[in-house]
């Protein structure tokens, strides 16, 4: 009985405590935010070469309009040759030995929002799937895939709005494998070319966005029901983790893939490794999930104290994860965990690019 008497005070202090930081947190976002003075636009994307030690930011140059509605999100990549972005009327480009925020920008021909790399150039492309691509050493943008839509729309049935009103499907992602064939994820199916988009198949349905990745032959993608894998240069697909949720993340690293998924009983983001090409997992990151409070806060609606852990990227030695509450590095595969030091930004997590050994961090701005 003594417990009890003493158990039910602290349950009524916790909630009182709780009370008052939601009024606060409240009050505070009613308080206008004044816009910095600085005369250089800032704070859109940070660059480091050491490993994380120390940053640079890289957004003068710039729209300036990036600065209030954060960057597109499949509006830039990495590869060997920098960072890409997609802003306003052209293509902005940093390379990664790059000691100066200096940026490089090409006038773009096109209304296309997203960016994706491939084998022969940058591909350039639209939700209605209005594709362009750049080769690489020209400056000439080309329309490819010109006939994808007549046949997904006789392969793929679905009524959906997209068909409605344009008689057409959503493409929301694209990827071109090692090998050239094409794989574009629509709003319900992933199909594929490998005769450089002039037909089409339909090899999987039922997932929406589909993000891929590549090593040794071996392809990954996420999928509403987890994580999908193929051997057969994505002919057919097999599920290899599912934690009743959404898969969140795939990326190739030595050896294998790393992948974040949602664990529908935790409600949170897990992250798992491979290092045989995918045939087995081990999960790893234990200690970057949130804390109980952190998982109550989110409950109540205050986002930002979630610590979901939404990308993965290997950068030289180090595995690198970015969350909501900030940048984390790992030396030794995942066992131990350091958090970067990052200037102090207010956002709502934070984007990774890996280019070589250069990364990139995009601090989400809730959009």
């Amino acid at each position: 009985m003594k417990r009890l008497f003493v158990f039910v005070p602290a349950i009524f202090l916790v909630l009182f405590l709780l009370n008052s930081f939601v009024v606060k947190e409240k009050d505070a976002k009613k308080k206008p935010i004044k816009d910095a003075k600085s005369p250089a636009i800032g704070n859109i994307i940070f660059k480091s070469a050491d490993g994380g030690q120390t940053w640079q930011d890289i957004s003068e140059g710039l729209p300036e309009k990036l600065q209030r509605e954060g960057v597109w999100r499949d509006g830039l990549f990495a590869n060997d040759r920098g960072l890409y972005l997609r802003a306003g009327n052209g293509v902005y480009h940093n390379e990664p030995n790059s000691t100066t925020p200096f940026w490089t920008k090409e006038i773009f021909p096109g209304e296309q929002r997203n960016l994706a790399a491939g084998k022969n150039g940058i591909l350039a492309y639209d939700l209605r799937g209005q594709f362009l691509q750049k080769i690489n050493g020209t400056n000439k943008w080309s329309p490819m895939y010109t006939n994808f839509q007549e046949q997904a729309v006789r392969l793929d049935k679905t009524i959906d709005w997209m068909y409605e009103n344009y008689k057409e499907r959503e493409v929301r992602t694209v990827f071109e494998t090692a090998g050239g064939t094409v794989l574009i994820g629509s709003n319900n199916s992933l199909f594929r070319s490998t005769d450089g988009g002039k037909t089409w198949k339909q090899v999987h349905v039922g997932d929406g966005r589909m993000k891929f990745a590549e090593s040794n032959g071996v392809l990954l993608t996420t999928s509403k029901n987890g994580i999908l894998r193929s051997t057969d240069d994505g002919q057919h697909w097999d599920r290899v983790i599912s934690e009743g949720g959404l898969g969140i993340a795939v990326e190739s690293i030595d050896g294998g893939f790393a992948a974040i998924v949602y664990n529908t009983i935790t409600q949170t983001n897990s992250i798992h490794i491979s290092l045989d090409s995918g045939k087995t997992w081990n999960a790893i990151g234990e200690e970057l999930q949130p804390s109980w409070n952190s998982l109550l806060m989110k409950k109540i609606g205050i986002p930002q104290s979630s610590s979901d852990i939404s990308s993965i990227k290997q950068m030289g030695k180090y595995l690198i994860c970015g969350g909501s509450d900030g940048i984390f590095r790992s030396a030794d595969m995942g066992k131990t965990w350091k958090k970067l030091s990052l200037p102090a930004i207010e956002n709502y997590g934070f984007n990774l690019s890996v280019s070589g050994n250069v990364i990139y961090v995009m601090p989400g701005k809730g959009c």
